[in-house]
């Protein structure tokens, strides 16, 4: 399995995020099935979940909050499909 790292996030409506990995894909990884995990819980927050930025490996929310980069990519759609 190659390793692909988000080099910009953008938080989109709904709990999505539109992304830019490294391979120079766009994917849209939708948040919202993980926020009724306590980890994710202060997401539900827009204003927190608007916090979003990249960081040297993945993305991450104030507070220390991140997901994988291998589940950003792998659980994602490629824009346009």
């Amino acid at each position: 399995m190659i390793s692909h790292s988000p080099v910009y996030v953008e938080p989109l409506d709904d709990y999505k995020l539109l992304l830019r990995f490294d391979n120079k894909e766009e994917r849209i990884f939708d948040v919202k099935p993980y926020l009724e995990d306590k980890y994710f819980s202060s997401l539900k927050s827009k204003a927190i979940f608007k916090t979003v930025k990249t960081n040297q490996l993945t993305i991450e929310w104030i507070g220390n909050i991140d997901i994988c980069p291998d589940e950003l990519y792998y659980n994602s759609v490629l824009v346009g499909q």
